[in-house]
Formats: C-alpha cells, structure tokens, sequence
C-alpha cells in the first residue's frame, strides 16, 4: 500500500472520532498541512501549501476546523491511540512517561502564553506550556492524555479565556505542572 493511501486511512480513521462529518475535509487539510516540509506549522503557511490557488479561503476553513469547530481533542486522541497502541507491543513491558512540553511564542495572546521557565533554553521567556502523558515500550511512544498549563494569571481570568474562546472547554484551576501531570494520569 502506498504512503498516501496509509495516510488518507489514517485520516478516516481519525475522522470518525470528529463528530460531524462536515469537519472532515478541515481534519484533512489540516493533518496535510502538518505533514508538509515547511518551518511554520501554523494555519497561514499551511492554507498556502495546502492550496496555493485559494489560500485565502483554505486559510478560512483551517483556522474555523483549529479554532472554532466544536471538535474533542481527547476524542482525536484516543483515535490515535486505538491506531498505534497494537504496533507497541506492550504485552513485553511497557511503561508510563508524564512531561512538559514548551512551546516558544513570540507574542502574549495564544491562550497560556507566560513568561516561564523553560529548560530547553534554561532561563525564563515566553512560552505555552502542554502537559502529557504517555505509554512506551521497546517499539515507541503514544501520548494517552495531553493537556495545556494554564499559569495563575490565565486560569483566574475568566474574561481573557473567553476572548480566546477557551472558557467553554477547560475546567480551569490553577496548579502546578507537576499536580497537572498527576492529575492527567489519573492519580
């Protein structure tokens, strides 16, 4: 089987877990974009990649699937999950990987954006924050849960999430990465 023909099953496969099937054709681009060899993984460039001819109206749809389009992110997860989970060969052994993951960011306004500490430089800038949880064995990794620190200055203030459109998804309270961590394997 051809690498595109894996790609477009993978795509179905993720798509039954959208919901709707009108935010297929979104997941789709979406996904493609992201596979594309470019340095800038956000809507813009990849609108531009995916369709040169129309980038405005791609850059339209992308941003309305990413942004907007009422969609579980755990659902999609857990699609990725029931893909990959049968190649690990877990029944040899495997084990539990928690990790923050930094994001650097230019500006202030992605939601959790802060001025925080980050180890990939080992000094304080800005940065959103994503807390995961992963199962690994000998053949690889797949992440189980995956959720975005929120720093106190974003979780208490419910009025700058809901600019951002984040007040309707996230039980918010603030903590710790490390009770975050906790908290998303379940303990």
């Amino acid at each position: 089987m051809s690498a595109s023909r894996r790609f477009e099953r993978y795509m179905e496969h993720l798509a039954a877990g959208l919901g709707h099937t009108d935010r297929h054709a979104g997941l789709k681009g979406y996904g493609t974009g992201l596979m594309r060899p470019i340095q800038r993984k956000s809507v813009e460039p990849l609108a531009a990649h995916v369709d040169p001819l129309h980038v405005q109206a791609k850059h339209q749809s992308l941003h309305h699937f990413v942004a907007k389009s009422d969609w579980s992110d755990a659902a999609i997860l857990g699609r990725v999950r029931d893909w990959v989970l049968p190649t690990l060969g877990i029944e040899s052994g495997c084990y539990w990987i928690i990790d923050d993951t930094g994001f650097p960011k230019k500006g202030k306004h992605s939601v959790g954006v802060a001025r925080q500490y980050c180890g990939q430089l080992g000094k304080q800038d800005n940065w959103q924050v994503a807390v995961s949880l992963s199962l690994a064995s000998a053949q690889g990794s797949i992440p189980i849960a995956y959720q975005l620190y929120l720093p106190k200055d974003w979780a208490t203030d419910l009025e700058r999430r809901k600019t951002r459109g984040r007040s309707h998804r996230d039980k918010v309270r603030d903590q710790t990465r490390n009770r975050l961590g906790e908290t998303t394997s379940g303990h």
